[in-house]
């Protein structure tokens, strides 16, 4: 317990520090978003790049993995699905509750795998992003074109996905790692050089994200997300690695990602897409915060 503990309290610490940071107005506004941007477009998608070219493949053995990955927010999905009447949610509101239930927080996800499994689950964890990053974003886009348009339209999903430079990462780390010739070694040190910044500074930002003062209009919504999010999904993703009798490793892989509050990118897609983006904030910094409790109380579990 000891170990796991000390292994993940660093990764705490620098959301909370970020948030002080922010309150404080020792680094400014103007500075988180350049940070935000900085992150997410160029230092988080090197390290994707970097862990999936890298990567030593073999399908045959990581197909457990992979079908759980896709399994993993297709049950999210259904589980909001099944609560949500319970609650009585307009549209808009059940578009930020969708989010709160199903997205992850990539940033969490991977510096915690960094920090309490060995060096190979690292690039298990970049597979299942890769996996998981383009199927949450069609699930979300389409059920913000459902609820809060009536319809769906196919080239609009397929342009956010396109532009989303994470998941262009992803598709450029595996087309590189199926090239017949290896990438360049100093292409990949400045890769992995970049990438090591991409999680602190990606937890500084997510800290810096959080607004306290939000929790004052929280209620139901952010209670059952919470536990669906951070409890039950994290339990179901258990059982089902069990199942399939997946190793070990994998399991912790995903049974973390499971458990991880739903991304701060979240309130952005809400305030574009006329979901309720003050409810998507509540969201946000509550499950996070209820995520220092249960993450480490999963992790415990599992590993």
């Amino acid at each position: 317990m000891g170990v796991v503990l000390s292994a993940i309290l660093p990764v705490f610490a620098l959301l909370l520090l970020g948030n002080v940071a922010r309150r404080t107005g020792f680094l400014q506004e103007d500075f988180w978003r350049e940070v935000e941007k900085g992150t997410y477009y160029i230092l988080f998608p090197a390290l994707l790049v970097e862990q999936l070219a890298t990567a030593k493949m073999d399908f045959s053995t990581a197909g457990g993995l992979l079908a759980l990955a896709v399994l993993m927010p297709l049950l999210a999905s259904v589980l909001t699905f099944l609560f949500a009447p319970l609650l009585r949610l307009n549209a808009a509101d059940f578009t930020s509750f969708y989010q709160g239930g199903v997205r992850f927080n990539t940033y969490i996800g991977l510096a915690l795998v960094a920090a309490t499994l060995p060096a190979s689950a690292l690039t298990l964890a970049a597979l299942v992003v890769g996996v998981m990053i383009p199927l949450v974003n069609v699930l979300c886009i389409g059920v913000f074109a459902y609820f809060t348009h009536g319809r769906m339209r196919l080239s609009p999903l397929l342009l956010s996905i396109l532009k989303n430079p994470l998941i262009m990462a992803c598709l450029l780390g595996m087309a590189l790692n199926l090239l017949p010739f290896a990438v360049p070694d100093v292409a990949l040190k400045v890769l992995e050089k970049l990438g090591q910044m991409a999680l602190p500074l990606g937890l500084l930002a997510v800290g810096a994200g959080l607004r306290l003062q939000a929790l004052k209009a929280s209620g139901a919504p952010l209670f059952w997300a919470s536990g669906v999010k951070l409890l039950l999904l994290p339990a179901l993703m258990y059982g089902l690695c069990v199942w399939m009798q997946v190793g070990e490793l994998e399991r912790s892989v995903l049974v973390t990602f499971a458990a991880l509050p739903t991304a701060s990118s979240a309130y952005i897609l809400a305030r574009q897409l006329g979901g309720n983006a003050a409810m998507m904030a509540v969201l946000i910094t509550g499950e996070t915060l209820f995520g220092m409790l249960t993450l480490p109380l999963v992790l415990l579990a599992v590993i």
